[in-house]
């Protein structure tokens, strides 16, 4: 069953609605239904079908005035003893109602009833066609409401992911200028000894700034592509630090047809080259890719000595990776980080779906 959705230009909110072919439709099955039973019941379908139509004029009129006027007003305002004392009334007007009806355009209606056993303003008469009644209410009060609270979940589900998505745009939005920052320092540094791998970085830079600008609002991209990009980023910093970085990416199984989210394995890549230099000014990395059937392993070790630890303000590192880890996989990930007196280790495993 499909449902209209009122989307209010300034976005304050979606109202659900649902199309009125849709209550005449249940109407009329609902109508067709009954006739047929009470049909059968009395042998009678004539008779069934005229009690029906005359009837179900009063249970529209009721059943509309509870969805609409006394739970939003009442249940939902939660004055409960007013909307039962109401209901109580309605169901009172109602019995009143039906009898003078049916007395005066049905009377073969009232013997049929007298000669059922149940008179005329009887208690077993009253019970039977209040709770008739509180049946009616009740079965469209149930489906109205759960048709409600379906729409109600989707709509909060689309919120969820508008939000999911604005927030990963944002974390997305700190990574690219912290990254471009340290590379245009990169090549600053570069210039002035007048070095002739300046070119070779503005080379490597031009491949990365495509890769942002083509790709990074894509949901999901290549592996390869992603490890080579990573390695663009080795490759920059080894530029600039000449012989003291080492290091080694290692790949495990078939990866070609892997899909994931862009940008997820850089802030590891730039934790290790912040904090992780030696003594001596040298880095160690080593990067493993290892795939499994319905899980990928990502590692990566660097060296690392505490006295050498560094404190960068501008740094994303591991509260970004989280964030968007969170935002993209719920609690289907896992990330745990092994540090020791002279290396650091992180294991991330993802799901591949």
């Amino acid at each position: 069953m499909q449902f209209n959705k009122l989307l209010l230009n300034n976005g304050d909110s979606v109202r659900p609605t649902i199309p009125r072919k849709y209550h005449l439709i249940f109407w009329i099955i609902y109508f067709t239904f009954n006739s047929i039973r009470w049909g059968s019941h009395f042998d009678d379908y004539w008779y069934s079908f005229k009690s029906n139509l005359l009837e179900f004029p009063l249970h529209i009129l009721i059943v509309y005035f509870n969805i609409y006027y006394l739970v939003p007003k009442f249940i939902i305002g939660k004055k409960y003893k007013i909307y039962i004392i109401l209901l109580i009334l309605v169901l009172t007007l109602h019995y009143f109602v039906r009898i003078g009806l049916f007395y005066w355009l049905i009377p073969n209606n009232i013997s049929t009833v007298a000669q059922s056993g149940h008179g005329i303003f009887s208690f077993n008469h009253i019970v039977a066609v209040t709770l008739g009644e509180i049946y009616v209410i009740g079965l469209v009060s149930a489906i109205k409401f759960t048709i409600d609270y379906v729409i109600e979940l989707n709509k909060n589900n689309l919120l969820l992911e508008v939000q999911s998505e604005t927030e990963m745009k944002y974390l997305k939005a700190q990574i690219q200028p912290h990254f471009f920052f340290n590379t245009l320092n990169n090549l600053y540094a570069l210039t002035l000894k007048r070095s002739k791998k300046a070119a070779e970085v503005v080379l490597k830079l031009s491949e990365i700034m495509e890769y942002v600008i083509y790709d990074l609002d894509k949901k999901k991209i290549p592996l390869p592509k992603e490890i080579k990009y990573v390695q663009n980023y080795i490759e920059l910093e080894k530029l600039r630090k000449r012989d003291l970085v080492e290091s080694n990416i290692e790949i495990i199984g078939k990866i070609d047809d892997v899909l994931l989210p862009p940008f997820l394995f850089l802030p590891f890549v730039e934790n290790c080259f912040k904090h992780g230099q030696l003594s001596d000014g040298k880095i160690f990395i080593d990067m493993k890719f290892k795939r499994y059937d319905n899980e990928l392993e990502f590692s990566i070790m660097n060296s690392f000595e505490q006295g050498h630890l560094t404190h960068d303000k501008s740094g994303i590192g591991h509260v970004n990776i989280n964030r968007r880890l969170e935002l993209l996989y719920g609690k289907e990930f896992e990330l745990k980080i092994y540090p020791t007196i002279n290396s650091y280790l992180v294991v991330l495993k993802i799901p591949l779906k």
